[in-house]
């Protein structure tokens, strides 16, 4: 049953990292998903990610587009952005530009990036002796004949391209503003994918992502405003993967190696609206904000892996947030707290490609489920942030900010296995928690920001080296292994470290 629950975590586990905000993240065990696509710039990230009752004027509109109404003048900025997750488990880079401004009623923006994805880099490990190699076996339903390309080592380094386009207006005289964007990645690498095929020479990655999103903002006097987003998610990646499946040749009375090459298809579709609601309170400087987000996502395709004993299963889930948050603005300082609440339903299933007997003498028939896997989750977060200015002059503000995001995930599970006839049931939870800091100079020719983090509590796959070391707190996700190359996987503790450099020029 174990290799079911740990299934899911990677079902939804690439598509959650893929926008910031609006998509509720689904995991069944605590991998880690590195900050890989939170590139662009952000003044309240330092500050624990709180944003329901506080205003991030430069981030705001790649999550609400109707929201850059609020840049008053025309900016250019960029955002290098860099990751290392601890163990040599993975790391990366990203370049953006761009630039968003005003037009009379209307405004929009443009953006780009370049990212490079590293690979993650296995414990050392004893060295095989090398065998006979013998050219392709037969391939099987899902695989291809391996081309010389495939067989040595895929490069450490890998790069994704990314576009945001975004346009919008606002209604005269309403106090309402319109807005729409389409976000685009070409991706060659997802982090921690190289990681699900233990045992493999090389894993080459390749597909898209599409986000669009329309947005709505409106305002009323009093500072009281209304927001409302619709985004709509589409994310394809094929996986080929090359194996040297080791056999004994009786002609030869010795092992020899074949190359495999199988391909894997990780496709999901996500639907996803939010509503948010900020107002002022009665003591001065005191804000509150209350919001409610709701996705549906399914996904037909994920990936067969050894490492996870994952069948392409299809699944899809159902996932709210309740959220409710207060700020408070003093001539200094700067105070926001989040609380959020998610409760999540979700499905997967496995079905039969032929009649299979059942434990009683019956047969399933052809496309029907063997196996059923129904979480309901009860997820919360906590978001505090403080911000203070710690310099200040007729030109220049520095300004020191601190956070801290603690997430915790608790899940029921119950899965019916119709074959055997059996219903099981499991009880999972663990926490989170992610410090974060920044500090920025804001100036009237630009504003200079930097912020970091570091992410507590989650797991990335490792692999255990073969002469039997392993980590201290490694733990097992299955036993046995292929001779003589294949390495049992395990989930060690990790973190993960962020930094983000970012400069916002007005253009005159």
């Amino acid at each position: 049953m174990t290799s079911r629950v740990v299934s899911l975590s990677f079902v939804f586990l690439a598509v959650a990292g893929a926008t910031p905000a609006q998509t509720i993240p689904i995991h069944t065990v605590p991998l880690v998903p590195a900050d890989q696509f939170d590139i662009f710039p952000s003044y309240t990230l330092a500050m624990g990610g709180v944003s329901i009752a506080l205003a991030d004027t430069l981030h705001d509109p790649f999550v609400n587009p109707a929201k850059a109404v609020r840049i008053r003048a025309a900016r250019f900025f960029s955002s290098p952005t860099l990751y290392h997750v601890s163990r040599d488990a993975g790391a990366g880079r990203t370049l953006p530009l761009g630039m968003l401004g005003t037009a009379g009623s209307w405004f929009g923006g443009l953006a780009g990036a370049l990212q490079q994805v590293d690979a993650s880099h296995a414990p050392s490990r004893s060295v095989n002796t090398p065998l006979p190699f013998v050219a392709a076996a037969n391939p099987s339903a899902n695989s291809v004949v391996p081309s010389p390309a495939n067989l040595g080592p895929a490069p450490d380094t890998h790069g994704n391209a990314l576009a945001f386009a975004l346009l919008g207006t606002t209604l005269p005289g309403s106090g309402v503003s319109l807005g729409g964007s389409v976000s685009w990645a070409k991706l060659r690498a997802l982090d921690g994918v190289d990681l699900l095929y233990p045992g493999s020479t090389r894993v080459n990655q390749f597909g898209e992502t599409v986000d669009a999103r329309l947005g709505l903002l409106k305002e009323w006097e009093g500072d009281r405003s209304l927001e409302a987003t619709v985004l709509h998610q589409r994310f394809r990646m094929t996986h080929d993967v090359t194996f040297l499946d080791t056999f004994w040749d009786p002609g030869t009375q010795q092992f020899s190696q074949s190359a495999r090459l199988e391909r894997n298809r990780d496709v999901s579709k996500r639907w996803g609206v939010q509503i948010k609601y900020e107002r002022p309170l009665p003591e001065p400087g005191w804000r509150i904000g209350w919001l409610a987000t709701a996705n549906r996502t399914s996904q037909p395709n994920t990936p067969n892996t050894d490492a996870l004993n994952i069948p392409q299963d299809p699944g899809h889930a159902n996932a709210y947030e309740l959220g409710v948050g207060v700020s408070r603005r003093s001539e200094l300082a700067l105070f926001g707290m989040d609380v959020v609440y998610q409760p999540i339903w979700s499905t997967t299933w496995a079905e039969a490609s032929t009649a299979t007997a059942t434990s009683g003498g019956g047969l399933i028939p052809v496309g029907g489920r063997t196996i059923e896997n129904g979480f309901h989750f009860s997820n919360a977060l906590l978001r505090l942030g403080v911000s203070r200015e710690v310099a200040r002059s007729l030109t220049r503000t520095v300004t020191l900010q601190l956070g801290f995001l603690v997430r915790s995930v608790h899940y029921n599970l119950t899965q019916r296995d119709f074959v055997e006839g059996a219903t099981h049931q499991m009880k999972e939870s663990w926490a989170e928690w992610t410090p974060t800091w920044g500090l920025s100079l804001r100036h009237p020719d630009f504003d200079l920001c930097y912020r970091g983090s570091v992410s507590h509590g989650t797991d990335r796959l490792v692999v255990t080296p073969s002469n039997g070391n392993v980590f201290a707190d490694a733990r097992p996700i299955i036993g046995g292994f292929f001779f003589p190359s294949s390495i049992p996987p395990t989930l060690s503790g990790v973190h993960v470290m962020t930094h983000q450099f970012s400069i916002s020029l007005p253009l005159r």
